[in-house]
């Protein structure tokens, strides 16, 4: 293989390096449900198909690298792409996170459902919550543009500067508080109700302690908490989703 042929291939390989790093840990293409060796065409086909724009930049750092810098931008690179995908994974995290408040704020903890995009189980209503979000990305485009913002990285985190530490951390704490304020949010109806139903609860037990209350109550528990559930929910995604779409477009 003559050097230009090396220097092409090891291009692209560079391109795949962020893309796939970035899409193995995005919400969505990262799911459990899919196959790993789709997962690994889906990738190979958007870094070919976005390969044409990079490459001019790319190539021409590639050509006068040695093998000691071509090894260091691969390392590099992957971690340029995990640290994107990272910052998309924090957010279905807090999703997770504020669902499972939800199901156990309403005595639904334990009602486990089948796991979409976590390795163990969870309960039913964070896995609805957690699929109903996923659905509403690709339904809402998001993927797309979260494949802009993938192209768009390579004039703010080129290539040839290798990957930040500084900067990566500082953006992966800034989006840990936003997201888990924002989680504090939307899950904030259900930790409202948790308490005054369990202080109602302990404050009838404490006045009939020959009656087991919280077992009887727990099927009321439970009614109000999935109607509280079916009134808010629509706000609960509509909030989060839009929280999402301003990290997408804002980069």
């Amino acid at each position: 293989m003559s050097a230009e042929a090396t220097a092409t291939v090891l291009s692209l390989f560079l391109i795949f390096c962020r893309i796939g790093a970035c899409l193995m840990l995005l919400p969505g293409y990262s799911s459990n449900v899919v196959p790993a060796n789709i997962r690994l065409f889906v990738a190979v086909a958007i870094s070919l198909s976005l390969s044409p724009s990079l490459l001019p930049d790319i190539l021409p750092i590639v050509r006068v690298s040695g093998d000691d810098m071509r090894l260091q931008m691969i390392f590099t690179e992957l971690l340029n792409g995990a640290m994107i995908g990272t910052l998309g994974r924090i957010f279905m995290i807090a999703l997770n996170f504020a669902g499972n408040v939800a199901a156990n704020s309403i005595g639904m903890g334990q009602a486990i459902g089948a796991t979409i995009d976590e390795t163990e189980a969870t309960p039913a209503i964070v896995t609805l919550i957690t699929l109903t979000a996923t659905v509403l990305i690709f339904a809402l485009n998001l993927h797309a543009e979260v494949l802009k913002a993938i192209l768009a990285s390579y004039r703010t985190m080129p290539v040839e500067a290798g990957f930040a530490a500084r900067s990566g951390l500082v953006q992966i704490t800034d989006n840990l508080d936003e997201t888990f304020l924002l989680c504090l949010r939307i899950a904030s109806p259900f930790i409202v109700y948790a308490v005054i139903v369990n202080f109602a609860i302990g404050l009838m037990n404490k006045m009939t302690p020959q009656i087991p209350v919280y077992f009887i109550s727990l099927p009321f528990v439970i009614a109000g908490g999935m109607m509280l559930l079916g009134v808010s929910v629509g706000d609960f995604l509509r909030i989060f989703m839009q929280n999402y779409q301003l990290w997408v477009l804002g980069g």
